[in-house]
């Protein structure tokens, strides 16, 4: 009988219309993919990340474990939005003893909350290319407020929440895992779900750029809902196809094609205020995923306004698969959903 390593996690990915779960193994030949699977939760459940429905989503997370058997109760989970500031800041050059005892004073200036009412977190970057006697430092923090809605609802999920990272974090946790091309390339890590979108422009495992906005699905549904008076959930079915008959296609197309170019312009703004500021190279590669990643056009549409390639990220890629259980058509329609599960799914339980 084998047993399980305590620091075995699984990651739970708790969107605004999608719950991911996901189980990863390392194996002798590398990490294997165990488990994985999706839900959808209501519309309105959770509203600029914060729960507003915790006994709906509680359920529907059980329901999620037990339909794919899983049975780790330890899980690391994720938030973001803007109860998260995220924030590359350049401090004197100390020790991560003296960075310790010192960065709730350093945060004071550059977070939008008091101090007391937020978690903090830091990750030291290396010399800053501008003076050598600063250094570039990583500063996270998060609303406690947020922290304890997630730690509650998680809970009442029947899971012991070992980890609570942040979205752009477990991103570009996976990518690292996929892509082991050219560490010299500057890529931009494209997240656009349904009430938000996360930006992270990376080059090899450094953050050099990160930004979240409000922009997502939603935009298309509000105008859709404003259009016709439908529901949430009916919108939801204009927007993927499941239902013809209630606005002309070519109306749909229209609303579809004007937030997409809102989205183009808002991540075009972010590059071109990397560029303008940085001196680590040009963009070279676009990594999208979310539920945006499958709306119609928006890929050629970023690749023409960001004059850079746009992939659709496979975080399949860098895990072994059993085909039988996970066949090529299902992953390849999971795939844009399932970086953010997968990330957590890799964290472990001693990790910083």
């Amino acid at each position: 009988m084998l047993f399980r390593k305590r620091d075995h996690l699984v990651g739970l990915d708790i969107g605004s219309s999608l719950i991911k779960v996901a189980e990863i193994r390392e194996t002798a030949k590398g990490p294997a993919l165990k488990k994985f699977g999706i839900a959808e939760i209501a519309p309105g459940a959770i509203v600029d990340g914060n729960i507003q429905d915790v006994e709906g989503i509680a359920h529907a997370i059980r329901a999620l474990f037990k339909t794919h058997k899983i049975k780790e109760k330890n899980v690391a989970i994720s938030t973001g939005g803007y109860s998260v500031v995220i924030k590359t800041i350049s401090i004197p050059t100390a020790s991560e003893q003296e960075l310790q005892d010192s960065i709730r004073f350093e945060a004071e200036q550059y977070i939008p909350y008091d101090v007391e009412d937020v978690n903090i977190d830091f990750q030291i970057l290396g010399t800053s290319t501008f003076s050598p006697d600063q250094m570039n430092v990583l500063l996270v923090a998060v609303k406690k407020d947020l922290v304890a809605e997630y730690m509650d609802l998680t809970n009442r999920a029947g899971l012991n929440p070992c980890i609570i990272d942040v979205d752009t974090f477990a991103l570009q946790n996976i990518h690292e895992t996929v892509d082991k091309g050219d560490n010299d390339q500057v890529v931009m890590l494209v997240d656009v779900g349904y009430s938000k979108t996360s930006l992270n422009i990376v080059k090899g495992n450094i953050s050099l750029m990160m930004r979240d906005n409000s922009s997502g699905i939603a935009q298309i549904a509000e105008e859709i809902i404003a259009a016709t008076g439908c529901t949430p959930e009916l919108a939801q079915d204009v927007i993927w196809g499941r239902e013809t008959g209630l606005m002309p296609p070519e109306e749909v197309d229209a609303i579809r094609g004007a937030i997409v170019q809102k989205w183009c312009s808002e991540i075009y703004s972010v590059v071109n205020t990397y560029q303008s500021k940085s001196s680590e190279g040009i963009l070279d590669r676009v990594v999208l995923c979310g539920g945006g990643a499958f709306v119609q056009g928006f890929t050629d549409s970023l690749a023409a306004e960001v004059a850079a390639e746009v992939i659709v990220i496979d975080p399949f890629s860098g895990l072994i698969i059993d085909k039988e259980q996970f066949p090529d058509t299902l992953l390849s329609q999971m795939a844009p959903l399932a970086p953010i599960a997968l990330g957590l799914a890799l964290r472990k339980v001693d990790d910083k």
